[in-house]
């Protein structure tokens, strides 16, 4: 990869913090805050891909004005009170301005900027045609359809070599890249998406070896095309793609090492880790996770600390290490009860109470605990937000596993079931995957009840159309 640093032109004015706003998310990480952002969103039909990062940008005066969905949103959070009154600028004000970052004006559109595409205006909001996209389509055909924030179509194969040198509003584009592909893949799974994801992660490897002007901006492009790889490696992970997942998390950790990036580092050795575990090698996931231990350490983040020892307890669990998974379980839960905090990872968003039920029920059912798994992954389900439709998918599946195995088939077919009415919008091959061996498990027991029905419907969900 190209060395990507020259001679910065001038400063630009900084902006303003946004400290109104702070001052309204009170007590709450920006992750929590977040969350409530997306729960409003639902509750008047908006759809909005809000995580930490956005809280933080918008706080840090980095978004002047939030586009209209998002205006809509926060209006609906706090009656009563203007834009103005959140701590943003009028619209008026910053409407249509282009950005002009790093010394470039923006003049005709290049190769990864075109119009409702790339992001342009200062605050790199989504664009109302990828807005109307979510709110008008259904399902991940037109999800996948809308992962346009480089600028390249669905079917693009080639990513020609940029014309200019990338900027701030690049690295702006990228990042909203990877957090588009984080939210459809919550909502639909990753086998409509991954093709498809292919295409930003080339272009995202291009803008790096065009080389940025300005260190600030290499440092995010380095930052943001490792999240993406990551991102992409964990929808081929997801659907089953091993040797291509094992190929882009690689890749990811090849460029933190490269930028020195410890944040990096340690997300690519959490998915390494993942990966080894679900791939049969547990001694290399407990290797791995150990890896990402180490480099997070430094960031203070505790919540990242409780999942990459719940990642070694994976590995463990796959070696039937009781003592060592219990071990690493338990100094995941205490990590996690020190609570949210400002240092903890954007792409943490999904980990919560969920997904640490979730985790630890796949860490008894490696070892053959049924009832305990069940407990867990029962737990899961009733706890996730709504928002991530995957992951209820996951749990209940997991939650139908144990039960069928730990000799409760009406309550597994019961579990089953939901997971199935679930899968019209989900498309994951992990899920079906494990319904597959839920079935096999349950068919000796075609008599109890609920049994067969669920048997007939996941047979014909098998069946080629």
């Amino acid at each position: 990869m190209a060395s990507s640093t020259v001679t910065s032109p001038q400063p630009e004015r900084p902006p303003q913090p946004n400290l109104v706003f702070r001052e309204l998310r009170g007590q709450r990480s920006p992750a929590e805050f977040a969350a409530a952002v997306r729960r409003a969103a639902r509750e008047i039909g908006e759809r909005v891909s809000c995580d930490a990062r956005y809280i933080g940008r918008v706080e840090s005066g980095e978004i002047r004005c939030p586009n209209y969905a998002y205006e809509r949103v926060f209006l609906h959070m706090f009656p009563g009170r203007t834009l103005t009154d959140l701590g943003f600028a009028p619209r008026s004000s910053v409407r249509g301005r282009r950005t002009r970052a790093d010394g470039e004006t923006h003049g005709a559109p290049g190769p990864y900027e075109t119009p409702n595409q790339l992001i342009t205006h200062d605050n790199y909001e989504e664009s109302d045609v990828l807005r109307r996209a979510f709110m008008t389509g259904g399902g991940a055909t037109v999800a996948a359809a809308s992962l346009g924030p480089l600028g390249l179509a669905p079917q693009a194969v080639a990513v020609p070599r940029p014309v200019r040198r990338p900027g701030a509003s690049d690295a702006g584009a990228l990042e909203e890249a990877v957090r588009r592909i984080r939210l459809l893949d919550d909502r639909h799974g990753a086998d409509g998406l991954y093709r498809r994801a292919a295409a930003p992660l080339r272009a995202a490897y291009a803008l790096l070896d065009a080389g940025a002007t300005r260190q600030a901006t290499a440092d995010r492009l380095y930052s943001g095309a490792g999240e993406l790889a990551i991102s992409v490696g964990w929808l081929a992970h997801d659907s089953g793609r091993f040797d291509d997942a094992r190929s882009h998390y690689a890749e990811a950790l090849a460029t933190a090492r490269t930028n020195g990036d410890p944040g990096l580092e340690a997300h690519a050795f959490c998915n390494t880790a993942f990966l080894a575990r679900d791939t049969g090698r547990p001694r290399e996931a407990v290797r791995a996770a150990q890896a990402a231990q180490r480099a997070a350490r430094p960031l203070g983040s505790a919540r990242l600390m409780s999942l990459l020892a719940l990642r070694e307890a994976g590995g463990w669990a796959g070696l039937a290490d009781r003592a060592g998974c219990a071990q690493a379980l338990a100094r995941a839960q205490a990590l996690y009860a020190r609570g949210p905090s400002d240092a903890d990872p954007e792409w943490m968003t999904f980990y919560g109470e969920a997904e640490l039920a979730g985790l630890e029920a796949q860490c008894w059912s490696a070892l053959g605990d049924w009832p305990r798994a069940a407990r867990y992954a029962r737990r899961a389900a009733e706890l996730q937000d709504p928002h991530f439709t995957r992951n209820i998918a996951l749990y209940t599946a997991e939650l139908a596993d144990d039960l069928a195995r730990g000799g409760r088939p009406d309550e597994a077919a019961a579990a089953g079931m939901r997971v199935l009415d679930l899968l019209d919008e989900v498309q994951s091959s992990r899920v079906q995957r494990m319904l597959g061996g839920t079935a096999r498990v349950l068919l000796p027991h075609r008599r109890a009840s609920g049994v067969s029905a669920f048997l007939e419907r996941h047979a014909a969900l098998a069946r080629p159309a």
